[in-house]
Formats: structure tokens, C-alpha cells, sequence
């Protein structure tokens, strides 16, 4: 990744050290090199927040990248690709193997926990997206921020690609959503139990404490909030005490406890 080659005037072919492999020379260190290679090799990145929810199989690392980007286009229940791609990462001492899985090293864990941020600028986006939707930044009523378009798209793959409270599965209508705030909790950004996908005026309606989720699961609604909206009626009001469509253990019971205690009507 770090060569690029090409043919000479001589009768023998020669490698070259392309500009990539010149950063690294002049830099060193893990660092670099696995910057190098997340900008050359989509998922990556999302593969290490994936391992951060939990060790992996093979299998399973397959099926997390292909889900998350069907892009990249290699066959289901092929561990090839899956395989070089954990090497890649244990080579740099972010993965480690145990038994038949694996699983992030604590070097791992620290680079998951300030990509999410430092990773905002990365210009991926979806190869399903069609409509011009920048992946890492998304507006809500209440502010803006900017994530890792690799983060977005481990959590949304996660979720089965829609909001689990309105059933939209448009990807340039939903934003992950913090259980913790992110303001308030940085330590918790990258948890993948401590976020799920929302739609847009969902995440703001979650964010104002118009509903929760409580640790069973089940939606919780602010006896205060009233509206005339068909549609928040019906996905809100009216699922007042149903369980969410949640996976279990995709969220963290002890992050959505400390969440609602804040709230005064909970």
C-alpha cells in the first residue's frame, strides 16, 4: 500500500517508494501507517469499532464489512479478504487473536476511542448514497456535529440501516444518536452500546426529552409532550410502553439508566 510501481526503459521492473511510502519513511511510527491505510482501504476503520462491541470470528469480521460496505464486493461466507484485514491490524498491534477470534488490543481501543472524532473529516460516503448526503456531518434542531462517516456507518449497518423508532431507512435521514451525551460523556463517543440511528427529527425529539428508552427496552414517552403530527403521534405517542426494535445488548442498560435519571419526568 505504501509502493507504487511502474515500468522503466531497463529490462527489469522496479518498485518505487510512492508518496505515501515517502510519508512513512520521513514520519514512522503506527500512526501514520494506519492512516495510510484507512485512506486506502474503506472499512477499516469501522472494523475497529466493530471489534470494540466484542471479540469476532472471521466469519463474522466478513459479514461486518460487507454489511457495512457492500462495495467492497467480495463473496458472502469468504474469509480471505477478512483475514488479511485482521493481519493487517495485528500487525500494527490494534488486534490480537485468541482462540478462533479477535479482539482489540488496549493500543486498538485507544485509536477507537478519538477516531470517531478525529476522523470527522474523512471524505468516505456511502457507495449506496444518491443523494449528495455528506456522510460524517448531520444537523439536528438542536446543534451540529461531525463523526467519523466509518462510525456512521458501522452504527447504521448495526441497526439494520433505519430508525428503530420510526422505521425510516433513508441514509441521509438518519444521525447517530448519543444515549450519553456527547458533549458530556467524550469517553463514551465511540461505545457502540451507548449510540443507535435516529432519524433526524427523532434524534431531536430524543435529544429535547420528549422520549426515552428505558432499560428493558421499551419506549417512554414525556407526559408533557403533545403535538398535532400525525407522524410523531403515531411513532411516539402511540408507542408509549411498546418495546423498541432493538437487538439485545445493543445498547448499554446502565448508559440508558443514567440517561433517564436526568430526566425529571422519568
Amino acid at each position: 500500500m505504501c509502493y507504487s510501481f511502474y515500468d522503466t526503459l531497463h529490462p527489469n521492473d522496479y518498485w518505487k517508494l510512492g508518496d505515501a511510502g515517502r510519508e512513512y519513511v520521513q514520519q514512522g511510527g503506527v500512526a501514520t501507517l494506519l492512516r495510510i491505510m484507512c485512506d486506502r482501504n474503506v472499512g477499516l476503520r469501522s472494523l475497529l469499532y466493530a471489534l470494540s462491541a466484542g471479540p469476532m470470528t472471521l466469519r463474522e469480521v466478513s459479514d461486518q464489512q460487507l454489511d457495512t460496505h457492500p462495495e467492497l464486493g467480495w463473496s458472502r461466507g469468504e474469509t480471505d479478504m477478512a483475514r488479511q484485514r485482521v493481519n493487517w491490524l495485528r500487525s500494527m498491534e490494534l488486534v490480537e487473536e485468541r482462540g478462533d477470534t479477535y479482539v482489540l488490543t488496549e493500543e486498538g481501543r485507544s485509536f477507537v476511542e478519538n477516531a470517531v472524532a478525529e476522523w470527522s473529516d474523512s471524505n468516505w460516503t456511502p457507495a449506496t448514497s444518491d443523494d449528495g448526503v455528506r456522510a460524517g456531518t448531520y444537523v439536528t434542531t438542536i446543534h451540529a456535529r461531525a463523526v467519523d462517516p466509518e462510525f456512521r456507518a458501522t452504527v447504521i449497518s448495526r441497526h439494520d440501516r433505519e430508525c428503530p423508532i420510526s422505521g425510516v431507512d433513508h441514509l441521509g435521514l438518519l444521525d447517530v444518536a448519543h444515549v450519553l451525551s456527547w458533549s458530556d460523556y467524550p469517553e463514551y463517543r465511540a461505545d457502540l452500546t451507548n449510540v443507535l440511528p435516529l432519524s433526524k427529527t427523532h434524534h431531536a425529539a430524543f435529544d429535547r426529552g420528549l422520549f426515552t428508552i428505558g432499560r428493558d427496552y421499551r419506549l417512554l414517552v414525556n407526559p408533557s409532550f403533545e403535538t398535532e403530527s400525525e407522524l410523531l403521534q403515531r411513532t411516539i405517542i402511540e408507542q408509549d410502553g411498546e418495546r423498541v426494535a432493538l437487538p439485545d445488548e445493543s445498547l448499554n442498560p446502565e448508559y440508558l439508566e443514567k440517561h433517564n435519571a436526568s430526566l425529571a419526568w422519568v
